[in-house]
């Protein structure tokens, strides 16, 4: 019996207990998050990335433009991360300021450092899990990304929370396998078989969604969850089923993209061959008579340039081939122990996707230590930052493993000095300047004023009346203005801009053009019925023109495209 007023204290169960434990480690992520945001929010450092900016355009163009709809999501950049945006980008104070881009990155950083928490519970003490936890959350690279529109910490999550789901599912099959016999508890087994295998589905359609190395990854992991299905033999249980609904998640999430291209963009590949991908922008930015970049068909170069980046993202100073050498040894670690393998090469999947892709494809990684010394799709790095983690892990439970039979009591001090460690690492990063800000730095120096400058102009216009731009490039300035992109008439509208082009004066009381874009083109063939109102130039920039239709300033504007025949330009 207990004496009144004493409460016996609670007890968990060692399901509860870890769900505890990965709370706990979501709401240290979550202070951490909060205070990346509080201090990039008022330093401006939320749209230094031209490719935030675009996000937050995709997202906003599908409720506001001239012809809104899901085909505004374009044909290359995959929807989920601009649909996940749609709720907070409609607010044009947070569309403008960016903030719209900080919710989901944020949500997806607390959760993908719980997501690794758990996945090392798999294997370590908590603490072994902390030193891995926290090698991914204290990230200064990861946590200013997380603060901004970029999809690189989505997919992260998205990543990691794969290989938990994955384990546990073969650790669910492995649990009926040993059983032996039909009990309750097989009965529950083959219950959680069932969510395992569902959530897998829901998390790698996710990831197919979000980026393309999804899609390779989702494939390595259904090859991973097959090989276990088959070797089980667990496709004739009554949980078979499950399997089935899995893979035909996984096949058609790639399938409703190809369609989805096929259908708006009359061509299944849009997205890889189209005007806007990445193989297009490179033949756009390479300067004529330019040699091949670092990389290109050399497989072992661009490995290295890949592996280099992410070092420099994770690591201080010269650490990182120290911290590359650790990661190798924990996960020889794993192998030798047969502990973590399939999910250890799921994670370090990402080293031999870009090597390929910067090798074969249209992916430069340009890092400042090495030629051409310039900073570009340095976040790439980032992705091996579950391997890094997760590999440390396992290097520190056996350090401390190796220094509890030799020296018990240094033990609990060699924990601590891990985590010291990871600390100081990250500090030195800090006062370095983390490898993924400074790109966003140095690429914005000369786009951010001119936007602001441009932005100015446009704020200078009249409220009224329909504004001719294209906004591929420059978004930046209608968003730092604050214009509803349903008062401009731009080249993501194909019908709208194809009338526009051929008449500029008439489409338009006001027309924006920048040199060199199929606006200025259009200007230059077709400048009758158009002034000059203003011109903004700026260093590393091309110049921007401002027009205003004649008809329009003296008041009598009357546009000779029928208004019944293309509605879209009439204003």
């Amino acid at each position: 019996m207990t004496r009144p007023g004493v409460s016996l204290p609670v007890q968990y169960t060692p399901a509860q207990a870890l769900r505890q434990e990965c709370v706990l480690a979501g709401g240290l992520a979550m202070a951490i998050s909060v205070l990346g945001l509080a201090y990039c929010l008022p330093h401006g450092l939320l749209l230094l990335y031209g490719d935030a900016v675009a996000h937050l355009h995709i997202a906003r163009r599908i409720v506001d433009s001239i012809n809104p709809g899901f085909r505004q999501l374009g044909s290359v950049w995959l929807p989920l991360p601009h649909l996940l945006l749609l709720p907070f980008v409609q607010k044009t104070s947070m569309w403008q300021s960016g903030v719209a881009g900080a919710p989901p990155s944020m949500a997806a950083y607390v959760l993908g450092t719980a997501g690794l928490y758990r996945l090392a519970r798999y294997w370590h003490e908590p603490w072994g899990a902390g030193v891995a936890a926290a090698f991914y959350a204290l990230n200064p690279n990861l946590v200013y990304l997380q603060t901004t529109a970029m999809n690189e910490p989505l997919f992260l999550a998205e990543m990691i929370w794969a290989a938990v789901l994955l384990t546990g599912y073969a650790r669910a099959v492995a649990r009926v396998l040993g059983a032996g016999s039909e009990t309750a508890a097989v009965a529950d087994d083959h219950r959680l078989i069932r969510r395992w295998l569902l959530g897998l589905a829901l998390v790698l359609a996710a990831a197919v969604f979000t980026r393309y190395d999804g899609w390779i990854y989702a494939a390595a992991a259904w090859c991973v969850a097959a090989w276990v299905a088959v070797r089980s033999g667990s496709l004739r249980w009554r949980s078979g089923d499950a399997f089935v609904l899995f893979t035909a998640m996984v096949v058609a999430a790639p399938l409703c993209w190809l369609t989805y291209n096929a259908k708006q963009f009359h061509d299944p590949l849009d997205f890889l061959r189209g005007p806007y991908s990445a193989r297009a922008i490179e033949r756009k930015t390479t300067p004529p008579g330019a040699g091949p970049r670092p990389g290109w068909h050399d497989l072992r170069m661009s490995g290295h340039y890949f592996v280099k980046t992410a070092e420099l993202d994770a690591a201080a100073a010269h650490g990182g081939n120290v911290l590359l050498v650790l990661a190798l040894a924990g996960t020889a670690v794993a192998l030798r122990r047969r502990e973590g393998r399939a999910v250890l090469g799921l994670l370090w999947l990402p080293w031999p996707f870009y090597a390929y892709s910067v090798a074969y494809g249209s992916v430069p990684i340009f890092i400042p230590p090495w030629p051409p010394f310039a900073w570009y799709n340095t976040r790439y790095g980032l992705e091996l930052l579950p391997a890094f983690a997760l590999s440390l892990g396992f290097l520190a439970t056996a350090g401390a493993a190796w220094m509890k039979a030799w020296r018990p009591r240094w033990s609990v001090a060699a924990g601590g000095a891990a985590l010291a460690l990871l600390v100081a690492n990250d500090v030195a990063l800090v006062r370095a300047r983390p490898l993924v800000f400074a790109e966003a730095v140095e690429n914005s120096r000369t786009r951010v004023p001119f936007e602001a400058a441009v932005a100015r102009a446009l704020e200078a216009l009249p409220a009224q009346g329909r504004i001719l731009m294209y906004t591929s490039d420059h978004i930046g300035a209608v968003q730092q203005a604050g214009i509803a992109l349903r008062r401009t008439i731009n080249d993501t509208d194909d019908q709208a801009w194809a009338a526009a082009l051929a008449h500029p004066a008439q489409a338009a009381p006001f027309v924006v053009a920048m040199d060199g874009d199929a606006l200025a083109h259009a200007v230059a063939a077709h400048p009758e019925g158009l002034t000059t109102l203003d011109v903004i130039c700026s260093t590393g920039q091309p110049c921007a023109r401002v027009y205003a239709a004649i008809a329009a300033i003296a008041g009598t504007h009357q546009s000779r495209v029928d208004p019944a025949t293309h509605p879209e330009v009439a204003h």
